[in-house]
């Protein structure tokens, strides 16, 4: 634990370097930064005063990114940075750079290509030494403090590297000028040669059989260990099965699914989904929990539940009260993310004994509990850093909840109520535990990504309340993250962070629409179109696509294009779906080119690469299809008797007082069918129910299909309340009539307050 920071007047107060208790990210906003406030080593944040520092002094600079909830960025700090011998050695030779990745995902990208370029892989804590002109020319990881196993210290690399720097300088910049160039063109796509023709079907079909290859059918996902959730790849899955209904694309989709929200990453007491697995079995997560990796799940897990895969409405509805119970700001914003760590050790926080877990529910239903959730005597658990099992568990469905059921005969309602409170109690007793680190600022693209999932989620699993905390999180990104007319990347308090980038510009704008979908808003539409033609003006490449940073960020090495999807869709995925959407609302050609141009300058990262762009994929598999995916407006409801099925469909689950929604009811029960009126007319009647006071105007129907229109009165209270339509008539085959039915469809609305 991070001992507490002194007071704004107090931090105010100090000289520029920090005095002795503190160094200069003392006077930083973001919380990573801070973690590193005391640390004896001089640190610098990124910035011309410390380059001009080395230019004067003539020392290389080591840069090392990372993030406040990175469990391997904390590992380095306690073995290195908070040692007093390695913070003289690094401030003795080097200028000390500490960057935030997600304040400044630009400097991140550029130093992790050139960590990949030297050592093969990337990570954080990202470590890379440069020269004063900010061209890098020796990088890696993680280092430990002593050299062991084979692997060099960061002492030693610290020593050896001040002295080839001393000694060896004309190699050294040799080193510099080769790998600054190849950054350069792997930033820029300069390495692609931009499509005549935009891609289309066949780049999708090289993804699907690259999915099908890879494929996991016994545990689920792609590949081995570790295993990250593949969102990219599930939008597309649920994409493609909602058009061919492919069952071997469905498997694997089923099978995927069923894995996350069963498994450890899964966190089945409290919601939401950490970082990612260890293993194979998605057992074993690193315990921080993303807002971005969430909000891409919640809306994945609302199309499935859409297209009918069984056991997913939890699970999504547990990431919304995850983020409304921890990670939401007083005035409607969401907070960045949660730590690995809790007192140290990663995990801590979510791991239990059955003694623990009988100490909360009792002997009889801890024990049950324990059985449901594979918590056992000597634990499941195992510290990915040392190898030790300290006999906890993370709570897993490693058997089929209505297997356990029979097994103990009881009814399964009644075990999975059983099982409902149980994992509230025990919520309740993980509350007085010591939380991980919260990382409170609030990032644009991030908050807007969720914003945008809440619209989608709640029109399709019918939560009206989702769209209103969708609507709120979009206002405080507009009015606290846009200062004179431009927007910001992120914000902590009352303080702004650098320039909003491309990621974050587009996935505001998609969040604008979705929001517009699900309430009907049309000045939603507007600012989707705003932030569009911001993009055009800030961020357009010549060669097409669009730069990740605009115009007024800092001049960097190179100014970065990159197409490739990390743990995010990729700002130019983002854009180029922000234009598609544009184009098809507005019938918008100019949208249409922007996106098509996109499309064509990273054609060939496609093809060598479909798992590392499934955002720009997702874009070339709606634009190939007459089908894009499950709609995002309104909601959608059914009932069913032994003969078929009557559906409902409303165009939007929020709405003003004295505003009207569309409905359409549609029955199915067979090939051929008609329905009648008791005095003999074809089609069905519709009643309307509930609520008091709202009026039912029919304006079309067949013999299968009523389309109507429901008003409600200026006087309407706010609130939420229970839509009921009641399907009457008697279905006719061409050889027999059945006999007459009464169907009720229910639907939650909510009417909201008055602007």
């Amino acid at each position: 634990m991070h001992a507490p920071l002194p007071s704004s007047e107090e931090i105010a107060a100090l000289p520029d370097d920090g005095g002795e208790e503190f160094n200069r990210l003392i006077f930083e906003a973001s919380p990573y930064l801070r973690q590193h406030a005391r640390n004896p080593v001089d640190w610098y944040p990124w910035g011309e005063e410390a380059f001009a520092r080395a230019r004067e002094l003539d020392r290389p600079i080591f840069l090392s990114v990372g993030y406040s909830t990175c469990h391997w960025c904390h590992v380095m700090e306690r073995e290195s940075f908070e040692s007093p011998a390695i913070a003289a050695l690094l401030s003795n030779e080097f200028i000390a750079i500490k960057v935030d990745r997600e304040e400044r995902p630009d400097v991140d990208e550029i130093h992790m290509k050139a960590t990949q370029m030297t050592t093969g892989h990337g990570g954080w804590p990202n470590s890379v030494w440069l020269t004063p002109d900010r061209r890098p020319w020796y990088a890696g990881t993680y280092f430990p403090p002593e050299d062991r196993q084979g692997r060099t210290g960061f002492p030693t690399l610290l020593r050896h590297l001040a002295r080839v720097w001393r000694e060896q300088r004309e190699e050294v910049e040799e080193q510099a000028d080769r790998l600054a160039e190849a950054v350069r063109a792997a930033c820029t796509g300069e390495e692609d040669d931009v499509s005549v023709t935009p891609p289309g079907r066949p780049e999708v079909e090289r993804l699907l059989h690259e999915l099908r290859r890879t494929f996991d059918a016994r545990h689920g996902g792609f590949g081995g260990a570790p295993k990250f959730p593949p969102h990219g790849s599930l939008r597309i899955l649920i994409a493609e099965i909602a058009e061919s209904g492919d069952p071997e694309l469905r498997g694997i989709l089923e099978g995927t699914l069923s894995a996350l929200t069963r498994g450890g990453i899964h966190d089945q007491i409290g919601g939401g989904f950490h970082r990612y697995s260890t293993d194979r079995e998605w057992l074993l997560p690193h315990f921080e929990k993303m807002l971005y990796d969430n909000a891409q799940l919640l809306a994945v897990l609302a199309r499935a539940k859409y297209l009918g895969v069984p056991g997913v409405a939890r699970a999504a509805e547990g990431i919304v009260a995850w983020v409304d119970r921890e990670m939401t700001t007083p005035d409607g914003g969401f907070f960045a993310a949660l730590d690995a760590d809790s007192e140290g050790e990663e995990g801590k926080c979510y791991l239990w004994t059955p003694d623990e877990v009988r100490g909360v529910l009792g002997e009889e239903r801890g024990g049950r509990f324990c059985r449901a959730y594979d918590i056992v005597p000597g634990g499941n658990f195992t510290d990915e850093a040392t190898g030790g099992q300290p006999g906890t568990s993370v709570p897993r469905v490693l058997v089929p909840t209505a297997e356990i059921a029979t097994e103990l005969g009881i009814a399964l309602p009644e075990f999975e109520t059983e099982l409902a409170l149980g994992r509230a109690k025990l919520l309740s007793a993980r509350a007085e535990r010591v939380p991980p680190h919260l990382d409170d600022k609030v990032i644009t693209s991030w908050c807007a990504l969720f914003a945008g999932a809440l619209a989608e989620a709640g029109s399709l699993l019918g939560h009206p309340e989702w769209i209103l905390r969708a609507t709120g999180a979009l206002e405080f990104l507009h009015s606290r993250h846009v200062r004179d007319g431009a927007l910001h990347r992120s914000s902590r308090e009352e303080v702004l962070g650098p320039p909003g980038f491309l990621e974050d510009h587009a996935a505001l704008g998609l969040a604008c629409i979705a929001l517009a979908a699900a309430t009907g808003e049309e000045r939603w539409n507007e600012e989707a179109r705003r932030w569009g033609g911001v993009i055009e003006e800030k961020f357009r490449h010549p060669a097409g696509g669009y730069y990740d940073a605009g115009e007024d960020h800092d001049h960097l090495l190179v100014r970065p294009r990159d197409p490739y999807d990390p743990a995010l869709p990729s700002g130019n995925g983002l854009a180029a779906m922000l234009f598609h959407r544009l184009a098809r609302m507005d019938d918008d050609a100019a949208s249409d080119e922007r996106a098509e141009s996109t499309l064509r300058a990273f054609a060939s990262a496609m093809r060598r690469a479909p798992r590392g762009t499934e955002a720009l994929l997702e874009v070339v598999r709606a634009r190939a299809s007459a089908i894009e995916r499950p709609a995002s407006e309104g909601g959608r409801v059914r009932a069913e008797w032994g003969e078929g099925t009557v559906r409902m469909n409303v165009d939007r689950l929020v709405i003003a007082p004295g505003e009207q929604i569309t409905v359409e009811l549609d029955g199915h029960f067979g090939i051929g069918g008609t329905w009648e009126h008791g005095d003999g007319e074809t089609g069905p009647e519709v009643v309307l129910i509930d609520p008091p006071g709202a009026t039912w105007t029919e304006f079309a129907r067949d013999a299968t299909t009523v389309r109507g229109e429901i008003g409600f009165e200026p006087s309407t209270a706010p609130g939420p309340f229970l839509l009921r339509i009641e399907w009457r008539g008697a279905p006719c085959r061409r050889e027999a009539c059945l006999p007459p039915v009464a169907l009720r469809l229910e639907c939650a609305l909510l009417i909201r307050k008055q602007a």
